[in-house]
């Protein structure tokens, strides 16, 4: 598995090879990535959605490397953060206009500063926070 500089590429073409690793013990990451995986499996798109939690090593990140952004497989490359978002979208018909839009020369950098420097951090710090309170409480 290669990965590439991903604000190079453009989104992808609708394959069979597109596997997803994500938080599901993250409540907003399980919640979005809960939709898309409904709506693939609704409609019959072949997209695995991966617990980071069980299946990290298989990926080969570690589970806090994981935890801190969105990865996705697509066609032997492995792409995180918005790009790997712009992957999953173009997979989705109904979000293909989105993959799409996020790709253009002047949102591209805009979406991607904005879920690099303030949404995943954001998200991944309240992770961290909540995984702290729980194991205070068992």
């Amino acid at each position: 598995m290669t990965q590439t500089d991903p604000d190079t590429r453009p989104a992808p073409t609708p394959a069979t090879d597109t596997a997803v690793l994500f938080n599901a013990q993250c409540p907003v990451c399980a919640f979005e990535i809960g939709h898309y995986a409904a709506y693939a499996g609704n409609n019959a798109l072949p997209i695995r959605f991966d617990d980071l939690n069980c299946a990290a090593g298989e990926w080969g990140i570690d589970t806090d490397t994981a935890a801190r952004r969105l990865y996705v497989l697509h066609a032997g490359e492995l792409v995180s953060g918005m790009p790997a978002f712009r992957v999953l979208w173009a997979q989705m018909p109904r979000y293909l206009w989105l993959a799409r839009v996020t790709g253009w020369p002047v949102v591209r950098p805009v979406t991607v500063f904005t879920y690099d420097r303030i949404l995943a951090p954001v998200i991944y710090r309240w992770h961290k926070r909540r995984q702290a309170r729980l194991a205070r409480h068992s």
